[in-house]
């Protein structure tokens, strides 16, 4: 198919955003970005909605009109917007009905719709209600209130990005449907690594201290009193960084001898940490990194988020955009999640307010819609997952679940965080074959030549010399959408560098922020890993648009550092009185008395609104019986609970949104599972992870390879076939 002129992705599209609050803006601003015309309801019930500082990022490339422009905007719009039932329904988009031949609509609902609750207050709630806040390592082992609205915005970016693949799906059979990605489903995409609770198996200590449990993987302290991570993973590492710090005897202790395992056990971790906290007290900051980067030791300065806009490695990636705005004058904002090869970089301009707005004249296809198949809008999508240990599987884990077919490739000796990782890497059929032995090459671009999508989190460079890059796999298929995701991208001071999440975390000033004027704070939610693996999965479901149009293929590249940019849009923001995005503190319970955590006879509880008079009798109080207290004084609240209580929810396990994997050892594990919810597809079985290999000779055959060249291949060497991976006991990443 030949390539057409150089358009924006979603060229032609035409979304009215009906949502107030930070997920559902945060949505209409990606689909924005990518070159959809962008109409947008005014939310007077949303007295912030103008106001908020995110809304000068979010509200971008929007027209804002009155909301009564709302139900003639809807009748032509091509995908719609909505984040309450009420708005829907006058819209004409009624949850209990179908939307209208064609359209999509994409309902991104709010956490209790009846309560009156700021943005980030009901983020803080959903992150009680689901897990996240209980599950976030501290030194108390309370539940710990984030300062960034992390999964809020994942359900917004989650949840465009399922919106984009239902408008795949209607490009290629003509439907419409309705997706809806709830609080929940943004919870779980967002905390889907340390979400996997096995029945027999306690769940994670969490009273290990803010920097993690892992002491050569954790932030310390120089003798200058700034910060940095250090994220020595693995025996390389280790042993450098031991080298570095003059404590090379740490493995040789008798309560070690060099098993790394027992390095972060809980008998060894703190007079391990105790050991590396006291050597890097010899020497400030600067002199640290500098010894550490000679050694090849994976290190980063704990910034300041204030600055990070400012890093020179924002700008080589794009990540820094100015605008002027009508309401606040100039403003720096940050840049788009993913970048496209094809289509000029749209100019980004301001959000505009309008007394009316309408779209262009055109003329909607009449033909017959055609039955939607698989079990997602990707069906009928082959995507070759090259990607290791985390972001690649778990991009490929996402487009799974939106429908395609994806190929889990290995080398013949296997992704190293396949067991440990079999979480974010499930709906996937597995090939082990050797890149570098010729036959094995060969074959690869015969799969490849039957395939829409190559995904890969290689370093750059390492494409190239595989041979394997866009340009070259393009000539097997001219229409590929090949998606990379690297640490830093490829130019700027650290294009090329390899990334780590909590390396990038430290460095944009996530961890300073968490933790105020306190110890810096590792998010145990690999926060950098899970974005950038959705925002891979969002550039690809783009760029798989504009294919379907007849636009041709493209190249999808994103970054940690990226994913750093996007998730702090809202705190990033700058313009002249912006007042100043908040910070937290050490095991931050909350922002005030009044919204917070609070102990209570049976666990935690988050409440908001809450009298102070109450406060001394809540120990005593059930969480039942607080909830029941702070809604009848006319505030909200909820029960901290851990992952365990929420994937024995019956209600969750009822719907779909957590299921039991039995493995087939009949052992099982409690996780994740349908991610969003599309009506033009049934409910589908649990996602499996699957062996190394295990699919091999079926994947060769359908590539066209005969079962003699299959075997010739298997006997070379450069082919491996395993089976399907029986059971994993443990919980996961973090």
């Amino acid at each position: 198919m030949a390539a057409g002129p150089e358009l924006p992705a979603l060229d032609g599209v035409r979304v009215l955003d009906a949502t107030h609050g930070i997920t559902g803006p945060l949505a209409g601003m990606v689909l924005g970005d990518f070159g959809a015309e962008v109409i947008r309801l005014a939310a007077p019930h949303d007295p912030d909605d103008r106001t908020r500082p995110g809304a000068v990022q979010w509200h971008r490339n929007k027209t804002v009109v009155p909301p009564e422009r709302g139900p003639s905007l809807a009748a032509d719009a091509d995908l719609v917007l909505t984040c309450d039932s009420a708005t829907a329904s006058a819209l004409g988009l009624p949850l209990d009905a179908e939307p209208p031949a064609g359209v999509v609509h994409l309902h991104l609902p709010l956490w209790r719709e009846d309560l009156d609750l700021d943005p980030l207050t009901r983020d803080r709630m959903v992150a009680a209600e689901f897990g996240a806040a209980r599950r976030q390592t501290s030194f108390s082992g309370g539940p710990v209130d984030a300062v960034y609205p992390f999964l809020s915005c994942m359900q917004g970016v989650w949840g465009a990005t399922a919106g984009i693949a239902a408008l795949v799906e209607r490009a290629r059979r003509g439907r419409g449907q309705r997706v809806v990605v709830d609080p929940l489903h943004g919870s779980m995409v967002t905390t889907i690594t340390t979400m996997l609770v096995s029945p027999d198996e306690p769940l994670p200590d969490t009273t290990v201290g803010p920097g993690g449990p892992n002491p050569t993987f954790g932030t310390y302290r120089c003798s200058d009193g700034d910060w940095l991570f250090v994220g020595a993973l693995g025996s390389k590492f280790q042993d450098l960084l031991f080298a570095c710090l003059g404590v090379a005897d740490i493995v040789d202790d008798p309560r070690i001898r060099n098993v790394r395992e027992r390095l972060y056990t809980p008998d060894n971790r703190g007079w391990v940490r105790a050991r590396l906290t006291e050597a890097f007290l010899t020497r400030d900051r600067p002199a640290w990194l500098a010894v550490l980067a000679e050694a090849g030791c994976p290190a980063s300065p704990v910034g300041d988020r204030d600055h990070w806009l400012d890093h020179p490695q924002i700008s080589a990636l794009h990540q820094r955009l100015e605008l002027d705005d009508p309401l606040v004058g100039p403003a720096v904002v940050t840049g788009v999640g993913a970048d496209l090869s094809r289509g000029a970089r749209r100019r980004h301009t301001a959000r505009r307010f309008a007394d009316y707005a309408t779209w262009a004249p055109r003329r909607r296809p009449r033909t017959a819609p055609l039955p939607s198949e698989g079990r997602g809008p990707l069906a009928g999508i082959t995507v070759v997952d090259l990607g290791t240990v985390l972001a690649g599987p778990y991009a490929g884990m996402l487009l799974a679940s939106l429908g395609a077919d994806v190929l889990k490739v290995e080398t013949v000796k296997g992704d190293e965080l396949r067991l440990r990782g079999y979480g974010i890497a499930r709906g996937q059929r597995g090939l082990g074959i050797d890149l570098r032995h010729p036959d094995g090459y060969a074959a690869f671009l015969r799969v490849v030549a039957g395939s829409e999508v190559v995904l890969d989190n290689y370093r750059p460079g390492v494409l190239d010399r595989l041979r394997i890059d866009d340009t070259t796999l393009r000539r097997v298929s001219p229409d590929l959408v090949t998606t990379s995701i690297t640490g830093y991208g490829a130019t700027g001071p650290l294009g090329g560098h390899p990334g780590y999440d909590p390396v990038v975390q430290a460095l944009a000033g996530i961890m300073k922020a968490q933790g105020g004027p306190d110890e810096p704070v590792f998010s145990t939610l690999a926060i950098n890993d899970v974005t950038v693996a959705c925002l891979a999965a969002l550039g690809t479901c783009a760029a798989l648009y504009q294919r379907s149009v007849g636009r041709g293929g493209q190249h999808v590249s994103t970054s940690l550092a990226t994913a750093a940019t996007f998730m702090q849009s809202g705190e990033l923001v700058r313009y002249a009185g912006r007042p100043p995005a908040g910070t937290g503190g050490r095991d931050f319970p909350g922002p005030s008395t009044a919204s917070r955590f609070y102990a209570c006879a049976d666990g935690w509880v988050r409440v908001h609104g809450i009298d102070e008079a109450l406060v001394p009798g809540l120990p005593t109080l059930t969480s039942d019986e607080v909830v029941e207290l702070v809604t009848a004084a006319g505030g909200a609240a909820t029960r901290a609970r851990d992952f365990r209580e929420v994937v024995d929810d019956p209600d969750l396990l009822a719907d779909g949104h957590v299921a039991e994997l039995v493995w087939p050892d009949g052992n099982s594990t409690f996780l994740p599972h349908r991610l969003a919810e599309f009506s033009a597809h049934a409910p589908y079985d649990v996602l499996r992870a699957t062996g190394h290999g295990e699919h091999s000779r079926e994947l060769l055959a359908e590539a066209g390879l005969a079962p003699h060249e299959i075997d010739r291949l298997i006997e070379a060497g450069a082919v491996v076939v395993g089976e399907p991976m029986h059971s994993v006991v443990g919980v996961g990443y973090r």
